[in-house]
């Protein structure tokens, strides 16, 4: 007897209450993969479900939670393996910049990059490998051109990003003989809220959210051979300077 059950997909998106984070769980979510997205703010990450489960009702799932804290972040991959019974892709989203020349920059602004940007990734790695090597799943951060070109007042997001890239690049090797795959996705200038940016019409050239979204469901649909373990993508059409 055939057993005619659909499995519907589960990811973690990082970070997902705004910006990169919230276009690539709109995407995934219009896929029909559910989708949980963790934010330090509760308001945040429960007016962001709100709006998503618009889309799909039930398809996002709002989660509390610090990509610095270790535990909170096992309590989080426990509540989705509770709720759906699977994870499938994770997307380690979650970053912060804080772009000021070395001379200024703060140990706490310092710490608080490293601890977000590398660190947490690093967390959220250790967390979702049981449930990724069970789904034969997919991890993918979300790092920057800033993992591979410095620039002035970027000492700390620089060091994050080069950092982070060179982890997934490690990661992809230690992991691919587990059945998982590991990308690093890094953007250049994206429409978000990155830096106290509010993103207008005047971000428009940039690259959309939904775009890195897009991406990540390339990645996730790859034939099962392939591995495009780094993807830099950059605006199209620049605005002139």
């Amino acid at each position: 007897m055939s057993d005619n059950t659909t499995i519907i997909r589960t990811a973690l998106v990082t970070g997902g209450s705004k910006g990169i984070g919230y276009g690539v769980a709109e995407v995934l979510i219009k896929e029909g993969i559910r989708v949980a997205i963790t934010s330090r703010s509760q308001e945040a990450v429960e007016e962001a479900a709100a709006a998503l489960n618009k889309i799909k009702e039930g398809y996002a799932l709002p989660m509390v939670s610090d990509v610095r804290d270790f535990t909170s972040q096992q309590k989080t991959v426990a509540a989705i393996i509770e709720k759906w019974g699977r994870l499938d892709y994770v997307i380690a989203n979650a970053g912060v910049g804080h772009l000021v020349p070395f001379q200024d920059i703060t140990l706490e602004q310092w710490h608080n990059t490293i601890d977000i940007n590398l660190t947490g990734v690093f967390y959220t790695a250790k967390t979702t490998l049981e449930a990724l090597k069970a789904s034969k799943g997919y991890f993918i951060t979300i790092a920057s051109l800033a993992g591979a070109n410095f620039f002035d007042k970027g000492t700390a997001y620089n060091a994050s990003k080069f950092g982070l890239v060179g982890f997934t690049q490690a990661l992809m090797l230690d992991l691919r003989n587990e059945g998982i795959k590991v990308s690093t996705i890094m953007p250049g200038s994206v429409a978000t809220y990155f830096n106290n940016h509010t993103p207008t019409e005047k971000d428009a050239w940039k690259i959309q959210p939904e775009d890195i979204g897009q991406i990540v469901s390339d990645l996730i649909k790859m034939p099962a051979r392939t591995l495009p373990s780094k993807v830099e993508v950059r605006p199209s059409m620049p605005p002139g300077k």
